[in-house]
């Protein structure tokens, strides 16, 4: 059996992840606040935003505490079809669950259908980036662990998106973004922690890309875009701000007549 370390680089990947983590949570928790605070189109892209930023820093998280992954006694190299769809479904469901918030009228039902859809929704990226690992040997699970991070997935999901309908002041946000982070961490961390690897020592090349090759480029450019989008988030007025605007020029307006 080779030997797994989750933590090649020390604690740089889990606390970067960590991080990656509480700012998708974050930014996904502003954006769906601003969401609740509009109707329309306006709701709709708010919405969106949210997913992409939740989804996003799910998906960094993972593949970040993944550049620290080693196994001794063979390579790893990453399947780049399954990798790019592992990412593509932690946008779906996460897009989904926050549109079922964001939009149902039973507000407990539409959290109970969204948590649950959105918490197997990110296990299922967990296990489909685990799934595009390539290295010589067989990966199995410990089937306890593996249902206990799924549990993880499924309340840290509900709690988030309960947060987003419930959580209003920054600081607020803030704290339950460092709760969702850990959350995630959590998840990601006791899933890693069901794998063992079985190595079958080989010559032969690996296929698909080594992580340096593929999952850091992606992961800066995913950490940018996070980055980018909470400056955006920042700068754009709130539904309050935007009333007070208009309230304050209401008499300026009247004495314009």
């Amino acid at each position: 059996m080779g030997h797994l370390d989750h933590a090649a680089f020390g604690w740089l990947t889990p606390t970067l992840s960590y991080a990656m983590a509480c700012i998708g949570a974050a930014l996904g928790l502003r954006c769906t606040v601003r969401a609740l605070a509009t109707t329309g189109r306006a709701r709709r892209n708010w919405l969106i935003t949210a997913a992409s930023a939740i989804g996003t820093g799910i998906w960094t998280m993972h593949f970040v505490a993944m550049l620290g992954f080693r196994v001794s006694g063979t390579d790893i190299r990453y399947d780049v079809p399954l990798t790019i769809l592992s990412l593509l479904v932690a946008m779906v469901v996460v897009c989904a669950g926050v549109f079922a918030v964001g939009y149902g009228k039973d507000r407990n039902r539409a959290l109970l259908i969204g948590g649950l859809t959105t918490g197997l929704g990110v296990a299922s990226m967990h296990y489909l980036g685990m799934a595009a690992v390539r290295l010589h040997g067989d990966v199995t699970y410990d089937p306890v662990l593996v249902g206990l991070s799924v549990v993880i997935a499924v309340v840290a999901a509900t709690a988030a998106l309960w947060a987003g309908l419930n959580i209003k002041s920054p600081r607020a946000v803030t704290l339950a973004s460092l709760v969702m982070g850990a959350a995630v961490s959590s998840m990601h961390y006791s899933g890693m922690f069901a794998v063992s690897v079985h190595v079958s020592p080989s010559g032969a090349t690996l296929p698909g890309a080594t992580a340096m090759q593929f999952i850091f480029p992606l992961a800066v450019g995913l950490g940018s875009y996070l980055f980018i989008t909470s400056a955006f988030v920042a700068l754009s007025p709130t539904a309050d701000e935007r009333q007070a605007s208009a309230t304050a020029q209401q008499p300026v307006e009247g004495a314009a007549r």
